[in-house]
């Protein structure tokens, strides 16, 4: 899909390395090694990204190092667009009719951005009927593919409608922190 939106193979390339990993810096032959594409066209790519304010250029000592420009304009719409192209929303994607009926799945920000949450936080919050053994099985397919545990909770809209309307501070902590929905509004999962 995002091929039509980034028609460069290689922008779209470096940009999803780069939201895939918002921490890291990488040098000039890295990249071209992560991307598997030609020097010339990463060197072009990462010039015209870099131009953009997307991307941050640093030299240190011989070597000349990028990293993700978090204050650019579009840095929160493109972490979305890149999460929705992660292996969290792929393997949820491809199983969402073994799961269940779901009206909402919303994920935590702070899992794509940063890839770290606190061990009590919930990342994914999937609200419906929900087939657990089955979204057991999908998302032991998501922790192996991220290399980490994640956190998630499953409700049935009665239980999450009731948790939101008696102010429970573990459904109020989730909703109130930045999230990317997988599935559904967020203006109706808050309201």
């Amino acid at each position: 899909m995002l091929h039509h939106i980034i028609p460069s193979k290689t922008r779209r390339k470096i940009l999803e390395l780069f939201f895939k990993n918002t921490k890291e810096n990488y040098y000039l032959r890295r990249i071209v090694r992560e991307v598997n594409e030609e020097v010339n066209a990463v060197k072009r790519e990462l010039d015209i990204l870099t131009e953009a304010k997307a991307l941050i250029r640093e030299k240190r000592l011989n070597k000349v190092f990028y990293s993700l420009n978090k204050n650019w304009i579009y840095f929160d719409e493109f972490l979305r667009i890149f999460a929705k192209s992660g292996s969290v929303y792929v393997q949820i994607h491809k199983n969402l009719s073994r799961i269940g009926k779901l009206k909402y799945i919303a994920m935590a920000k702070s899992l794509v951005k940063d890839g770290m949450e606190k061990k009590e936080d919930v990342a994914i919050l999937f609200v419906g009927v929900v087939v657990i053994p089955e979204i057991e099985l999908v998302m032991a397919e998501v922790e192996k593919a991220m290399g980490r545990e994640i956190n998630y909770t499953v409700m049935t809209e009665e239980e999450f409608a009731f948790r939101k309307k008696s102010n429970d501070p573990f459904i109020w902590r989730f909703l109130r922190q930045p999230k990317i929905m997988l599935l559904g509004q967020e203006e109706e999962l808050v309201k």
